[in-house]
């Protein structure tokens, strides 16, 4: 049966300007970071992604390395442009990065030119595409000068093989310095990929003020701490994942203050990970929000947090006080 999109699919959902360029992407964009591999079924797999854009979820975003194995979440969405939704790529965006180990030997990580080109035509190649819309610098390289990096993306979208870069994961001083080689080559930086959500503030320390001023984008990821912000573990954590889930920060502790601020939620009418989406596009200063979706009833309720987006300063406090001062 042939796919044809919904003709609502961009009734519900709200688009945010990137910064002070001409791009918008959607409030919640979709990330392919987990249950996008060679272990999933391709058809559960096709349906959420044509399900998300069904919804208006435009925006897919991607890594090198995303998928198991690395790389495999890019051929999955590469099957699905290059068939159901290969009539809508110019309704799309898809973003990747590089940064990350992704192949052996010296050539395989981190920032040089030589590993940034090489990635993202392997990239494309996986995707099927001669271009991707956004490109990032996945991490800040120590061992490489910021230069180099930066003359890669600058080289990059010179080359027509991606119309946007960005960066991740890099702190204020590394931000403020690539932003201005950036500037000074003649290609932006359009955005910057944090992690953020109520739990993992540093953004807010200089990084978000930074970027506001340079009217630059920002797209945040682990916007629900890896589980932490969702009815998960509201009942308790398994026993025999305890030591696994304590690694990336979910304890006893941490979900005894997740089940107050679901008290929080239930009052606005939310569930606990649609109030931690919507905190984190509180007040525009995030333009969108990452998250994935490992069935397709993730979709519906994540995007149904867009329909209550106002905080009152009453809420914003108690909040506060209780991931901060817990």
């Amino acid at each position: 049966m042939t796919y044809v999109p919904s003709k609502n699919r961009y009734h519900e959902m709200i688009y945010n300007r990137v910064g002070r360029s001409g791009l918008k992407l959607p409030a919640i964009s979709m990330g392919l970071w987990q249950h996008f591999g060679e272990t999933d079924v391709f058809a559960s797999c096709k349906d959420i992604i044509c399900r998300a854009f069904d919804m208006g979820i435009t925006h897919f975003d991607l890594a090198n390395n995303y998928g198991n194995p690395p790389g495999s979440s890019e051929s999955i969405i590469g099957r699905v442009l290059g068939s159901e939704l290969k009539s809508y790529r110019d309704e799309i965006l898809i973003t990747t990065k590089a940064g990350y180990d992704m192949w052996d030997g010296p050539y395989g990580e981190w920032g040089s030119k030589k590993y940034l080109v090489a990635s993202l035509d392997q990239s494309l190649t996986r995707l099927g595409l001669d271009y991707v819309d956004i490109f990032y610098s996945h991490r800040y390289d120590p061992e490489t000068p910021l230069e180099e990096t930066m003359g890669a993306l600058d080289l990059i979208v010179r080359r027509g093989k991606a119309l946007y870069v960005g960066i991740s994961n890099y702190d204020l001083e590394n931000t403020r310095k690539a932003v201005d080689i950036l500037k000074n080559l003649g290609t932006p930086c359009l955005i910057h990929q944090p992690s953020y959500s109520i739990y993992n503030r540093w953004i807010e320390k200089g990084l978000q003020d930074y970027l506001a001023l340079e009217g630059i984008g920002s797209i945040v990821f682990q916007p629900l701490q890896r589980g932490a912000l969702t009815d998960t573990f509201l009942n308790g954590i398994p026993g025999e994942r305890a030591d696994a889930l304590a690694q990336i920060g979910i304890t006893g502790e941490r979900i005894a203050i997740s089940k107050k601020l679901n008290e929080i939620a239930k009052l606005r009418g939310q569930t606990l990970a649609q109030m931690a989406i919507a905190w984190t596009l509180r007040e525009g200063k995030v333009t969108s929000v990452l998250v994935g979706a490992e069935k397709m009833e993730h979709l519906g309720s994540n995007v149904a947090a867009l329909q209550n987006l106002s905080f009152s300063k009453e809420e914003l406090s108690i909040i506060d006080h209780i991931s901060l001062t817990a």
